[in-house]
């Protein structure tokens, strides 16, 4: 049986491959293949497979049949140029480069000029005329192999040229005459004997098989694994190998090469976007050894070439149908091109690009929505740092919600609210924040913790509030006592400026110039394509007025999730909160829910006006009773002083309220059940509230939400409770308001039951948050300790906090929504966790048929966008 074929040849013309090969030949091989094919002038070449690398990687060695197909290609490669490998007369020499599917930084960079040793250097001059181009070529190769396949450091090299230059007296690498680059290739190699321990490898077949291993061992580097996690990038993808005979740009000053982007990659602005240098070779552009000249200057130095160059970027544009990044070399006024890719582009780019080119006619509409990825999205829906600016960071933490904050620090939520209130506006630092901080945190520009991961309270309240977040950055050190913290030799006190970046996790010293978002322009229009193409509704997560109406703005069809605990914190509220859990009796339970109320009502009023004509999903008091009374007895002075409540009552009632494990106690429905007067207060707040802007006018949608439900009977008992009030309500206001009675999915019973649930549950919110927790019995706010190892050894695919677990938690979703419409066939089903805004979970809620998801406001785009992702791909 013949071996499998790893080896793909392209060259005069023809190629074995094509531009569809990009999983087989990866993306620079297929582009290659393709333009080879186009009739485009491309130097010669092969690719090696990223089934090769694979196989490589299983076996530590080649597969089958891989080598020798080399060998065979390198002779082909001999035949189509007229040179040969090794030779002393007129050698080949080839570039090897490395090329996923996707374009990966952290892969291994390019290697020229392979092929050239004591002896092919000599040959090399001979057969140019060019002594000093032979020598400079023997050095850049020494160079490259040195750092990419040998490991030494590059600085090593660039210190000995920067030397030499300083000894010239010259400023360029081009004033160097040939015996300076001889004496260069000999103190090179002396660097690379002395660091390794072993000569210059000097058989030209051994530098090959170097170089193709190094390469196959680049995707399984730190660099590579990192930017794989990031991007959700599968580790059995492979990387293929490139193996392209050599055009110089270096021979002299008909010379030079370029990196070129067929539209701006930053602004999307449709304008050949790129860079280029006489007579220099590829690496000289993108590693910064020599300032480039802009794109437009080539057609003053060499027009001929530069009116080539459009028409060949124009007809890869056009062929493609994206804004392609290509590498070319003009080798003495001769045009050559050395890759053609899709471009990687910011969100802005895509945006502007997509729409342009569905205008142009170049795309249809739905590939104008599949173009702009819904995780770049997340960029343009947060204040960003002016890319203008230029900064210093001084620490680096974990990048918990996206966007820039620029504020003064403070140090506790008390002072964040007081200096918010007097106009200032701030930045709370703390080791890790907690529920007494939301006031503070929502006074905030942004949250910066030193502990804490992805999912800690600061990071998920954070993303809900759309606030910025930098969480988990171990480097700051807070005295919260003297009001200071320090960063390595940075002293930072209360009231000194910051910045933060929560997209990066950096944070900065003083102002950085922000700019602000806005859903405008071309990036509106292609959000409303998106809506004519999904099925699955678009929710937000919002407590506030304000929150409603930003993601009402933001094309958010209802409210899926407000936590009417939030409203609890604000002003006197809390005190009025805590005077009922330090209720002796119901009757004081009772008067003190009477101050509760209004604040409630008024929050309802609001939120309702503006969702007016749109569903509104309110759950009842979720959290314990313990989270609204302070623990430490510093904060319980506080308390005391504020309220006039006694510090021995505060104390004591703070320990009877404690809970060895608060998430799995008494809370939820089981607060409602125990202290019905609690759940009563909050119907009549939300039904009066409902009455009082009908009669407005105002088209109001209630869904009342009861929590943590795990049996039927609580819900049977609590329903009961609604309808007993409401109907009293509507009775005093003499109308009648449609609303809606259901339940959060948030216990793995609840799911396995559902059948018997949706007796009583008019619609299911399925709270994966919670539900995740209970499911694989983590707690999201201490596994983040340990659940980034986890990720990393490959036992979850992601962090089941960000993305949700399909296999565990998905099972008891589907299975949730199948046993509830057994039962009630027009049951209506959301998501209202943390997944609701992720566009892996949005593909599985649409696979598994819900309704809707709900997210934070500055979400909703995203999930708008991914919900149309969906639907075109069919999940």
């Amino acid at each position: 049986m013949s071996a499998k074929k790893f080896v793909y040849f392209f060259g005069n013309g023809k190629a074995e491959g094509d531009g569809k090969d990009k999983n087989l030949l990866g993306g620079k091989g297929a582009g290659l293949a393709e333009m080879t094919n186009l009739g485009i002038p491309v130097p010669p070449g092969f690719t090696i497979t990223t089934e090769a690398c694979i196989e490589y990687q299983k076996k530590h060695g080649y597969p089958e049949g891989m080598w020798e197909q080399t060998l065979e290609a390198m002779k082909k490669l001999e035949e189509a140029v007229g040179k040969n490998f090794g030779s002393t007369e007129n050698p080949l020499l080839v570039s090897v480069r490395s090329g996923a599917r996707v374009s990966m930084p952290g892969m291994m960079d390019t290697v020229l000029n392979l092929g050239l040793n004591d002896e092919t250097v000599k040959g090399l001059a001979k057969a140019s005329g060019n002594e000093r181009f032979a020598y400079d070529s023997y050095r850049r190769f020494i160079q490259m192999f040195g750092d990419v396949v040998l490991g030494v450091d590059h600085h090593k090299f660039e210190k000995v040229l920067r030397k030499m230059k300083q000894d010239r007296n010259v400023e360029s690498d081009t004033e160097l005459n040939a015996e300076d680059l001889k004496q260069l290739v000999a103190e090179y190699k002396k660097i690379v004997e002395d660091e390794t321990g072993k000569p210059f490898p000097q058989d030209t077949t051994k530098q090959l098989e170097f170089a193709i291993n190094a390469v196959f061992n680049s995707w399984d580097n730190q660099r590579a694994k990192t930017y794989r996690k990031l991007n959700k990038i599968p580790d059995d993808w492979g990387t293929a190998v490139n193996i392209v005979a050599m055009v110089f740009g270096n021979m002299g000053d008909d010379c030079g090469t370029g990196v070129a982007f067929t539209r701006n990659p930053s602004t999307g602005e449709k304008e050949f976007f790129g860079e280029f240098l006489i007579n220099a070779q590829g690496e000289d552009v993108v590693a910064g050894i020599r300032t480039p000249e802009p794109i437009a200057r080539l057609k003053d130095e060499m027009p001929e070439v530069f009116a080539q160059l459009e028409d060949v970027y124009k007809k890869l544009e056009t062929h493609y149908k994206d804004m392609q990044d290509i590498e070319f070399t003009v080798e003495r006024k001769k045009l050559y091109m050395l890759q053609t890719r899709s471009g990687k582009r910011t969100a802005k780019a895509a945006v502007k690009i997509a729409y342009d080119m569905f205008k142009e006619g170049l795309i249809d509409k739905k590939t104008a929505v599949l173009r702009v990825l819904p995780e770049q999205v997340d960029q343009l829906l947060h204040p960003m740092i002016d890319p203008k600016e230029k900064y210093a960071t001084i620490a680096k933490g974990l990048p918990a919600s996206p966007g820039a904050a620029v504020g003064k620090v403070v140090f506790s939520a008390e002072d964040a609210e007081k200096m918010a209130a007097a106009g200032e506006k701030v930045i709370l630092v703390r080791n890790e924040t907690s529920p007494e901080d939301i006031g503070g945190m929502h006074a905030s520009e942004g949250i910066l913790t030193a502990t804490g991961g992805m999912t800690s309270h600061a990071a998920v309240v954070a993303r809900g509030m759309g606030k910025c977040c930098v969480a988990g950055c171990g480097a700051l050190k807070i005295d919260e006592a003297k009001k200071v913290f320090t960063v390595g030799d940075n002293v930072v006190k209360e009231g000194d400026f910051i910045t933060i970046n929560g997209s990066t996790g950096e944070v900065i010293l003083g102002k950085v110039t922000l700019i602000e978002p806005e859903l405008s322009g071309e990036f509106a229009e292609i959000l409303k394509w998106a809506d004519e193409f999904r099925t699955l509704g678009v929710r937000t997560n919002a407590d506030t007025p304000h929150d409603s109406k930003i993601a009402r703005d933001f094309g958010a069809e209802g409210i899926g999730l407000c936590r009417t605990e939030h409203m609890f914190f604000d002003g006197d509220r809390i005190d009025a909160v805590r005077e009922m859990i330090l209720a002796e009796n119901e009757e004081g339970r009772r008067r003190a829910l009477e101050k509760v109320k209004p604040y409630q009502k008024e929050d309802f009023i609001g939120i309702f006006k503006a969702m007016d004509g749109l569903p509104v999903t309110i759950r009842l008091l979720d959290p314990p009773l313990h989270e609204f009374i302070p623990h430490t007895d510093e904060d319980i002075q506080k308390v005391a002083d504020a309220s006039g409540i006694p510090f021995d009552r505060l104390q004591k009632k703070a320990e009877e309220l404690k809970e060895f494990n608060p998430m799995l106690g008494h809370r939820g429905c089981r607060l409602g059940i125990t202290f019905p007067e609690i759940y009563e207060m909050q119907v009549y707040a939300i039904m009066e509230a409902a009455c009082k802007v009908k009669k407005e006018g105002v088209k109001v949608l209630p869904e009342i939400m009861i929590p943590l439900v795990g049996h039927f009977k609580e819900l049977s008992i609590l329903k009961e409770m609604v309808n007993r009030v409401a109907e009293e309500v509507m009775n005093s206001y003499n109308d009648k308001i449609e609303y809606l009675v259901g339940t959060m999915i948030e216990l793995p019973r609840a799911a396995l039951t559902a059948d018997e649930i949706a007796e009583y549950a008019e619609f299911f919110s399925f709270g994966t948050n919670d539900l995740t927790q209970t499911t694989l019995g983590l707690s999201r706010d201490d596994s983040g300790k340990f659940l980034p190892e986890y990720v990393d050894k490959g036992i979850y695919k992601e962090d089941p906090f960000v993305s949700i677990d399909v296999s565990g938690v998905g099972q008891l979703v589907e299975l949730g929504v199948t046993k509830g419409r057994k039962t009630r066939p027009n049951l209506k089903t959301g998501i209202c966790g943390e997944h609701g805004g992720d566009p892996e979970s949005i593909y599985f809620c649409q696979k598994v048929g819900l309704n809707y998801v709900s997210c934070s406001p500055y979400r909703v785009p995203v999930a708008r966008l991914a919900a149309a992702h969906a639907a075109l791909k069919n999940i």
